[in-house]
């Protein structure tokens, strides 16, 4: 039987930027049990949902997908919602950071802001 590492939501910090690379190994590259607990990380700051979640967060969350976030950049200030056309999370000005894991039906999901808020903006909304 296989034992699962238990990683407090400190070891999968959303404000760092690993790059995937020879200094470190792809997340395809280990192995993932699925046995043990889970850990329950905070949704507005880790992007994870049932069909897609961030690529760093591999043998931490059960996703059906996984993305690598792509830079973008709020073009003209928006907000960011908690879904769709849903409540307001924040307000992210002009030459704010947008990492994007997920675009559909003109909207874009992913980490929001300096403070990396997971959440939807209109995808007319960056460049």
């Amino acid at each position: 039987m296989t034992t699962s590492n238990h990683l407090s939501e400190k070891d999968v910090a959303p404000t760092a930027s690993p790059t995937i690379g020879a200094s470190q190994p792809s997340p395809i590259d280990r192995e993932f049990p699925l046995a043990g607990t889970g850990t329950l990380l905070d949704p507005a700051t880790h992007a994870y949902r049932g069909d897609l979640a961030d690529v760093r967060l591999a043998g931490i969350v059960i996703a059906s997908h996984y993305a690598a976030e792509v830079t973008r950049e709020v073009k003209h200030a928006t907000t960011l919602h908690s879904e769709q056309d849903g409540e307001e999370i924040c307000r992210l000005e002009a030459g704010a950071p947008f990492a994007l894991l997920d675009e559909r039906g003109g909207w874009a999901w992913g980490y929001g802001g300096a403070q990396r808020r997971v959440g939807y903006v209109r995808v007319s909304a960056l460049v």
